[in-house]
C-alpha cells in the first residue's frame, strides 16, 4: 500500500465503530471501549494530520461520548450528520415527520416484544433483534410495511442484529465522498474499514476514488480483511508503533 511517507503525506483513514473498532454488546449501550483505543487514534489522527474520520450509524453525540476526550471528524446517522475537520456540523435535508406513526408501531411492537430494543435516532430508528433472532423475520416484515407508510424517502437498512428505517438521501458512501472534497481528506487515497451491510456504500465510494476496502469478520465484497475488531485495533496500533508504516 506503499511506503511510510507515501501513508502519511497522501492516505487518509474512514473507521466504522461498531463491529469494527468496537465489539458488539448485547445491547447498545453495553459496548466498551478498550483501554488504549482513543490514544491509538490520536496518534493516527496526528500521523495522517487529521485525515481520520470515524463513519457510523450512531449519533455523532454517543461517538463523541464513547471517545471522549477526542472528537474526530465524523459522519454520524449513517451519513445524515456530519462534522468536518473545523468542528462544524451539517446535517441532510430530512423530513422526520413521517416517521411519527412509525415510531408508535415500534414502541408497541418493542413493547410485546421485550427483547427487542428500539434505537430512536429521531431522524431514523433503529430495531436491534440481537436478544432474541427468532425475531428477525416478524421485525423485518413490520418494517417493511412501515416503509410503504413513510413513503419513498425512506429506506430499509440491514445490519448487525439490527434493521434501520433512515431516510434514503445519504449514506455513508455520501458521507465519504462529502469528506474527500475537503481537507485534509481532499487529493488523498481514501481507506475505509467497516464489517457489515451498512458498510457497503463508504467500500464502494473509496474504491471509486482508487482506495481500499478492508472487511472485518465475515464481510463479503472485499479483497482485504481483518479478522474481529480487536484485530484491527491491533492493526490501527501497529501503523504508528515501531517500525509501523506511520512511525
Amino acid at each position: 500500500m506503499g511506503s511510510r511517507s507515501s501513508w502519511r503525506q497522501s492516505w487518509c483513514i474512514f473507521l466504522d465503530v461498531d463491529g469494527t473498532l468496537l465489539e458488539f454488546a448485547e445491547t447498545p449501550d453495553d459496548v466498551a471501549v478498550e483501554a488504549g483505543l482513543v490514544a491509538v487514534l490520536e496518534r493516527l489522527a496526528t500521523a495522517v494530520n487529521g485525515a481520520l474520520a470515524l463513519v457510523s450509524g450512531r449519533p455523532i453525540a454517543v461517538l463523541d461520548r464513547l471517545f471522549a476526550p477526542l472528537r474526530l471528524p465524523s459522519a454520524g446517522v449513517h451519513g445524515l450528520e456530519r462534522r468536518n475537520a473545523l468542528g462544524e456540523i451539517t446535517e441532510g435535508p430530512v423530513d422526520w415527520l413521517p416517521l411519527a406513526a412509525a415510531r408508535h408501531a415500534l414502541q408497541e411492537f418493542v413493547a410485546h416484544h421485550p427483547a427487542l430494543i428500539l434505537e430512536d435516532k429521531v431522524v431514523a430508528l433503529a430495531l436491534h433483534w440481537r436478544r432474541d433472532p427468532a425475531l428477525h423475520t416478524a421485525a423485518r416484515s413490520l418494517l417493511l410495511s412501515l416503509l410503504e407508510r413513510v413513503g419513498p424517502d425512506f429506506q430499509l437498512q440491514e445490519g448487525a442484529f439490527v434493521l434501520e428505517l433512515k431516510p434514503s438521501a445519504r449514506d455513508k458512501g455520501t458521507a465519504v465522498d462529502s469528506f474527500l472534497q475537503e481537507p485534509p481528506f481532499a487529493g488523498r487515497v481514501p481507506l475505509f474499514i467497516g464489517d457489515d451491510l451498512t458498510d457497503a456504500d463508504a467500500f464502494r465510494a473509496v474504491e471509486r476514488h482508487g482506495g481500499w476496502a478492508i472487511g472485518v469478520g465475515s464481510q463479503p465484497g472485499t479483497a482485504l480483511r481483518l479478522e474481529d475488531p480487536r484485530a484491527v485495533r491491533r492493526w490501527l496500533a501497529r501503523l504508528t508503533g515501531p517500525n509501523g508504516l506511520l512511525a
